[in-house]
């Protein structure tokens, strides 16, 4: 089954070719896309099903070279389990663009430009999670980014160039930091092969580790938006079409979180900075949902809430243990979905209501219960409310944290716990005044509720409301089923995440990348 593992790059790239072929052929070009990443998600379960019943991870060696001089494209449980998570969101929020674009007449989703890039953001993302090596992570990571720096200016409106500008500068420095680790990195171990930099980065001395350790890590931050690098994503995100922010908000992050995740438990296995991520998450978590309580917008609001829960994975990765990876891995799939559907469901307020500015919101649940329902449940999710996916993965988190037994990681977990009231706060909020209070009771800024939150110029707007197509709400309505399926199938899928996070320790991901001709750490 190896043979799948290079397909699931390739099979976007040539489903992007081909919409790019056919980019005056709307309706063709509609049906290349759809079908590529239909296929897409079915190499990506067989992936999943080939890993899970084997027990070994697919590897393959680029051009027939073995490691570290050919290219290693490893997939192994993690891998897996992210492709196929990506899959399903890139498929959701791709039908939810063509049903807006034949709503508006492809005014906000331009047909011809819109999914090709699409597409080659798909081979992006699925290329910087099943990479082997430094330099192709690398490669994944500039793919998606330069399709990102496309889709985020769709529109070429004034604030979404000027968001843009912010997003592609922060980009560049993040991958010239990034590029700049791996060129140290080479000069210090003579490596780019995860496996091999695993192995020689413990021979060095524990100073020279962290010289090379801190500039990857600091690459890594910006593009998971960790504080006090996080700045750029409350600004960014917002402004672009609503698929393009639901795909970004789901996706892009957790890309980043992937790399952490992977090369803190890899190649920096020796280098402990546990205190120096604690800190990170704790400051991730409460300055980010400080910002999200302050905000009237749902859309900024969302992308405040998106930061402060990156914090707890990496409270995960920071505990450097099997309960606390899998846990991470658990999280990272829950919030993928769950902030994916909260983004779309946010985009139908915004076609509905004409606005997402909670000082001029109202009346939704009358006027859409539908919808008001498919904002209800990943509320729930999203804030830690029992059942919820949301908070079995904060009790396996904050389970963790009590049994590494640190002071930091007990005042972690209770600052998660007040993260999590917060974001409960925030997203009640959302539905008290944009859902339950009527629209005759909306007065902008006079209510008690709303003097104290802060509205951005472009959000206080209310624009002209518009149509949603059947194919919106079915997207939207599968997106929020996922998240529900994730809470059922929890047990499955927690299993599948400590097995991910066996996996994760070095001497496991060596020996099936080296075949055993690597020792083992």
């Amino acid at each position: 089954m190896t043979w799948l593992v290079p397909l699931i790059v390739l099979v976007p790239l040539i489903g992007a070719a081909l919409a790019l072929t056919a980019a005056r052929a709307a309706r063709l070009q509609i049906f290349i896309a759809q079908a590529t990443l239909v296929l897409a998600l079915g190499v990506s379960i067989g992936l999943l099903v080939a890993v899970t019943t084997s027990g070994e991870a697919l590897v393959v060696q680029g051009g027939g070279w073995l490691a570290p001089f050919g290219i290693s494209l490893v997939v192994d449980q993690l891998s897996a389990m992210l492709v196929v998570v990506t899959s399903i969101v890139l498929l959701a929020v791709m039908a939810f663009s063509i049903g807006q674009g034949a709503a508006d007449g492809d005014d906000e989703t331009p047909v011809s430009i819109f999914y090709p890039t699409y597409l080659v953001l798909s081979a992006g993302v699925y290329n910087a999670f099943i990479a082997g090596d430094l330099f192709n992570m690398y490669v994944g990571f500039e793919i998606l980014l330069v399709s990102s720096f496309v889709l985020i200016t769709l529109g070429g409106t004034t604030e979404r160039i000027k968001a843009g500008v912010t997003y592609i500068v922060v980009s560049l420095v993040s991958s010239f930091i990034f590029l700049g680790s791996i060129a140290l990195i080479y000069g210090a171990v003579g490596t780019v092969n995860f496996a091999e930099i695993a192995v020689r980065m413990a021979e060095l001395p524990q100073d020279v580790q962290l010289m090379l350790h801190m500039p990857l890590l600091i690459a890594f931050a910006i593009k998971a938006a960790l504080f006090p690098l996080s700045f750029w994503l409350p600004d960014s995100y917002p402004s672009a079409p609503a698929p393009v922010t639901a795909v970004f908000a789901g996706l892009l992050t957790k890309v980043g979180v992937y790399a952490i995740l992977r090369t803190e438990t890899l190649l920096f296995w020796d280098n402990d900075i546990s205190v120096l991520l604690m800190v990170i998450a704790l400051l991730t978590m409460i300055v980010g949902i400080l910002g999200a309580v302050a905000q009237a917008g749902i859309r900024r609001m969302l992308s405040f809430t998106l930061v402060s829960h990156i914090g707890y994975m990496i409270f995960g990765v920071a505990l450097g243990t099997e309960l606390g990876y899998a846990a991470t891995v658990f999280y990272i799939v829950h919030h993928i979905i769950v902030q994916t559907a909260l983004f779309l469901v946010t985009g139908l307020i915004e076609r509905i209501a004409g606005s997402s500015s909670l000082t001029h919101l109202g009346g939704m649940l009358k006027r859409a219960p539908f919808v008001a329902v498919l904002f209800f449940i990943p509320m729930l999710n999203l804030g830690g409310i029992p059942p919820f996916s949301g908070f079995i993965g904060k009790l396996g988190l904050f389970t963790a944290g009590a049994a590494q037994g640190s002071v930091l990681s007990y005042v972690l977990i209770g600052a998660g716990a007040v993260t999590s009231l917060l974001t409960l706060y925030a997203l009640i909020r959302v539905w008290n005044l944009g859902f339950w209070r009527t629209q005759e009771q909306v007065v902008d800024f006079s209510s008690p509720m709303t003097e104290r939150i802060s509205d951005t110029p472009e959000s206080a707007v209310v624009t002209e409301t518009k149509s949603s197509s059947r194919l919106m709400t079915i997207a939207t309505t599968t997106m929020v089923a996922v998240s529900v399926a994730i809470t059922i199938f929890a047990g499955p899928i927690y299993e599948w995440s400590e097995t991910a996070a066996f996996d994760l320790f070095p001497a496991e991901y060596i020996s099936s990348v080296s075949n055993g001709e690597v020792l083992k750490p």
